[in-house]
């Protein structure tokens, strides 16, 4: 998870789950920021991915287009999980 996208959650107001699967992230130095490794199944990846909607600037809000960049990278690292199946999410 891009460095923006886990300082926008870090402040969100989460489930349990999802703050432990913050909490738990091993940061990685990228350049002038960082990533975040998640290890989590992929149904806390799309509830983070839901959370940090705002930072594309819908609702007339403007959004800076770094936030947006780095919530549409996340966007695709989720997708590319695949769908989840019941074998999956265990």
């Amino acid at each position: 998870m891009p460095g923006r996208v886990a300082d926008f959650l870090r402040s969100a107001d989460l489930e349990p789950a999802e703050r432990a699967a913050l909490d738990q992230g091993t940061t990685v130095r990228r350049g002038q920021g960082y990533t975040l490794r998640v290890t989590a199944v992929p149904a806390v990846h799309r509830q983070l991915l839901d959370r940090c909607q705002p930072l594309d600037g819908n609702q007339g809000a403007s959004a800076v287009p770094a936030q947006r960049k780095a919530r549409r990278e996340y966007e695709n690292r989720v997708t590319g999980l695949g769908p989840v199946t019941p074998e999956r999410a265990l």
